[in-house]
């Protein structure tokens, strides 16, 4: 039996990267997903692909830092399938122009907080409520390995991150009453076509992308760690952080 089936999956940033394949893999496990991004066009794609493997998909185009756009998401995927069992805080990235805490740009700053933080945050505080209605169901989180191990010139993605992580732990606690699991993956460098265009840039992707043990991961990795959080085999899986890191963050 498929992993989802019958499920309701909303994931944030599916317009591309690791977001577009969660959305394929989700719907291939059973899955009605609502694709979230502000990008119309790779939002389209990605439903695009996964109605030619079979699926059922909508596409919401969705600002993660504007209040009313994300609840006008979440109140899309209800209206369409009936409710919600499963919200992937997906969206979110670091940017070339940050950097050490007296480096970086005050603007910068806020653009990681806004979309990595304060975007997941209101993922949880629309989704969470539609979650509870269908007798429970999950929440992941996208964090990173930098908000477990200390990276240079990566100040304000790293607070942002490390805000995700301390919030899928107090999530956990508020909600698991309810039936509501909460918990994140921390990936690496991973190989998105936006990471490889950038690692030459950065210094501080591409040192850390040497780090890795085991080769870089693929999209594709993250989406099955994903898909584990997400379905019924994590059951009594809450309040963690997953990383899918080649070793990074013990090397």
């Amino acid at each position: 039996m498929a992993k989802l089936a019958g499920k309701i999956a909303l994931i944030t940033g599916a317009g591309s990267g690791i977001g577009r394949q969660a959305a394929i893999l989700f719907a291939s496990e059973g899955a009605k997903v609502a694709v979230a991004d502000i990008n119309a066009e790779g939002g389209a794609e990605t439903v695009k692909l996964v109605q030619e493997r079979g699926g059922d998909a909508l596409f919401c185009h969705t600002d993660v830092t504007s209040e009313q756009s994300v609840e006008r998401a979440v109140r899309a995927a209800v209206q369409r399938y009936g409710g919600l069992d499963i919200l992937y805080n997906n969206a979110g990235g670091s940017s070339p122009h940050d950097g050490s805490v007296v480096s970086t740009s005050i603007e910068e700053f806020w653009r990681a907080i806004k979309v990595d933080l304060f975007g997941t945050w209101l993922g949880c505080r629309f989704g969470i409520p539609e979650i509870i209605k269908r007798g429970g169901g999950s929440v992941v989180n996208m964090v990173s390995n930098v908000a477990l191990m200390g990276v240079r010139n990566m100040s304000a993605y790293t607070a942002a991150k490390g805000g995700v992580a301390a919030l899928t732990r107090a999530t956990a606690v508020e909600f698991g009453p309810q039936n509501v699991r909460v918990n994140a993956i921390a990936p690496s460098v991973t190989k998105t076509e936006r990471v490889l265009s950038r690692m030459k840039s950065h210094p501080a992707i591409d040192a850390l992308a040497k780090q890795h043990l085991v080769g870089l991961g693929e999209p594709m990795h993250v989406a099955y760690a994903a898909l584990y959080l997400a379905s019924p085999e994590s059951g009594v899986v809450t309040g963690q952080i997953l990383s899918v890191d080649s070793g990074v963050t013990i090397s």
